[in-house]
């Protein structure tokens, strides 16, 4: 594969999960593949929830812009909820891949059914919708939660870890599924230690997403500019908004 660029965007505002989401990425890429990645400087330190998605939207299209600046041929939104997937297509010259979206994928390749296990219970509607939204409902076992907080996950203590885990093992005893997704970004560094422990496919969207990025530069695929992912109309955007533009 030639070389090539790929930002991991972590669409909140913690450095730690950034650190975390970047080892990842830069475990699975190929040897010519540079990852850049980053985060927005304001918005939200998590992202739990629709307001939580809304505002990490404008950090995701802010970033994309900065990262086209900065030569990326390909963008991965590392955050479960794929905020503004569809704006930073629009926005993108290179491919955009949301972890959620990459996951999902890649379960279906592997087995006929796979469950997801995420943080809170309030983002299970989320990815409910995200599941009819790509269609992959029907290939869905069932979604769990470990009922704790995002950044409980890089608190140190290695409670969300071992929940995650328990989880885990829960959702293959119980759902008879044949793969798992993890439904964070901030899960990235346990796929493959869980994949080893419960002898099924334990699948992190991260590197899932950047290996996706990959295929499709390689294979010279980009967002298609006909029709409703065409770079936004140019029109003038005020206040806040500007650094858009």
């Amino acid at each position: 594969m030639t070389s090539c660029c790929i930002q991991v965007i972590n669409p909140n505002t913690s450095p730690e999960m950034t650190q975390t989401i970047a080892s990842a990425a830069r475990s699975v890429a190929a040897p010519g593949t540079r990852i850049l990645a980053s985060c927005p400087s304001q918005g939200v330190e998590s992202i739990e929830g629709h307001f939580d998605e809304a505002i990490a939207a404008i950090g995701v299209l802010e970033q994309i812009k900065r990262g086209k600046e900065q030569g990326a041929q390909g963008h991965v939104i590392a955050c479960f909820g794929d905020p503004g997937l569809l704006a930073a297509r629009e926005l993108a010259s290179g491919p955009v891949v949301g972890i959620a979206e990459a996951a999902m994928h890649f379960a279906t390749l592997v087995a006929t059914r796979f469950s997801v296990v995420t943080t809170l219970p309030r983002t299970l509607i989320i990815a409910r919708h995200l599941l009819q939204q790509y269609g992959f409902e029907h290939h869905c076992a069932a979604l769990h939660a470990i009922d704790l907080p995002v950044l409980a996950l890089e608190d140190g203590t290695g409670l969300a870890q071992q929940k995650v885990r328990e989880r885990c093992i829960q959702a293959k005893r119980e759902d008879n599924s044949g793969a798992i997704v993890l439904g964070c970004g901030g899960m990235a560094n346990l796929a493959s230690e869980l994949t080893r422990e419960l002898g099924i496919p334990v699948i992190d969207g991260v590197t899932a997403a950047v290996k996706m990025v990959e295929s499709l530069i390689a294979l010279g695929l980009s967002t298609s500019k006909y029709g409703d992912l065409a770079y936004p109309n140019k029109k003038p955007l005020s206040g806040c908004f500007e650094i858009l533009n």
